[in-house]
């Protein structure tokens, strides 16, 4: 039988344990850094599987899994385990514990994939040549993003890793299917904080002040010019200003005004062009019009950029694995991984898992308080990301 066979038949075996393991996980979801007793779960499962681990980032946990001749490859498997500030409105047994904290982003099911790979790799471990280096990260869903400080703490060192693959659950994909993309599949993602200021005035007597809300109003307006007219618009780009705070009646200028939001980008380059943009206009903008302004961008996520030949690998073996009508190309999307650090340092394939099943109601986006999803998608991504453990070169 071969490696893949036995693959697959583990999987299927070892599906009910791990629906198990990710309903205790989405029961008690903690969030991003505070991920205690979630960690804690971990190190039992994989002391009870006698997979040697260290911690990492106080949550994170690497564990190591030798396979016949472990020097000759070493591949890395990702899964995060944080949750996200969101009541949970499913009406399900394993609804969220924890008042106010839920799995609304899939990172249950990523650990639990993560985990039963771990397993059926440990068993298989005499079938397959090289390492695995099982990365368990925190705090993807908070700045500076668990990867950032996992990398710093030396996760991709002793050994390093030749490639890393991620998985993430989506909820626009049947469960069932994956789906691949190579090249820029994720957006950086940066946070702007805008302070516009004045000594504020009566509203009959704008002329004695500065007007704040104008200000803030002809800025955010300003702003959108940046992408449309300094961008190449085939490069995909978005400024969103997402909240505006200033005012408390209908005749006072207010003193102050606060903007908030963020800017995504597709191109490395471009996006820190824009930042640049984006401090000149504002500066010179405001205090043209006699405010002041204060200004923080909060450098987020760069760039998920999936290595054209390691993706090109995992793409070839999920179909192999699945069957090739079972695999499509996944879409470009503007939302922003911790995972894009990653493919900084080494090549990186971050791939999508198919969650979806209309015909139960499990259709709800992530980061919504109904998000779930069709729990089969568990064999076919603990499978596949053993597969991709054990044969990718």
């Amino acid at each position: 039988m071969s490696v893949e066979l036995k693959i697959k038949t583990l999987a299927r075996q070892y599906a009910e344990e791990f629906t198990q393991v990710r309903r205790h996980l989405h029961a008690h979801p903690e969030l991003s850094y505070q991920e205690h007793a979630t960690s804690a779960f971990l190190q039992q499962k994989l002391q009870s599987y006698g997979i040697p681990f260290t911690i990492k980032a106080t949550t994170g946990i690497v564990g190591i899994i030798e396979g016949r001749n472990p020097q000759s490859r070493v591949i890395a498997l990702r899964g995060d385990m944080d949750a996200l500030p969101i009541k949970e409105e499913n009406n399900v047994p394993y609804r969220s514990q924890n008042e106010g904290v839920m799995h609304a982003c899939g990172h249950d099911v990523h650990t639990t994939c993560l985990l039963g790979a771990a397993k059926i790799l440990n068993e298989l471990k005499n079938e397959w040549e090289g390492t695995v280096k099982l990365i368990f990260q925190p705090g993807e869903e908070k700045n500076p993003g668990g990867a950032s400080i996992m990398i710093a703490e030396g996760v991709l060192e002793n050994p390093k890793p030749q490639g890393i693959f991620g998985l993430h659950v989506h909820p626009g994909l049947d469960a069932g299917l994956l789906s691949f993309r190579k090249g820029r599949v994720m957006a950086s993602a940066d946070e702007i904080y805008i302070t516009i200021r004045s000594k504020g005035g009566h509203a009959a007597a704008p002329h004695l002040t500065a007007d704040t809300i104008l200000i803030a109003s002809q800025l955010i307006v300003s702003l959108q010019q940046i992408i449309s007219r300094n961008n190449n618009p085939l490069s995909p780009s978005v400024l969103s200003i997402c909240s505006f705070q200033g005012g408390h009646t209908t005749n006072v200028i207010p003193s102050e005004v606060k903007l908030m939001g963020t800017f995504r980008a597709m191109d490395e380059e471009w996006r820190f062009k824009a930042h640049e943009l984006i401090r000149k206009q504002t500066i010179g903008l405001v205090e043209a019009m006699g405010a002041e302004v204060d200004l923080h961008i909060d450098i987020g996520y760069p760039t998920v950029d999936n290595d054209p030949e390691l993706t090109e690998k995992g793409w070839s073996l999920a179909k192999s694995y699945m069957g090739e009508g079972n695999v499509q190309e996944t879409e470009m999307r503007m939302g922003a991984e911790d995972f894009g650090y990653y493919t900084q340092v080494i090549p990186g394939c971050f791939f999508r898992l198919g969650v979806r099943n209309e015909a139960r109601g499990i259709v709800h986006n992530v980061h919504t308080p109904r998000f779930d999803v069709d729990e089969n998608a568990i064999e076919t991504g603990m499978g596949i990301m053993a597969y991709l453990g054990a044969a990718a070169q």
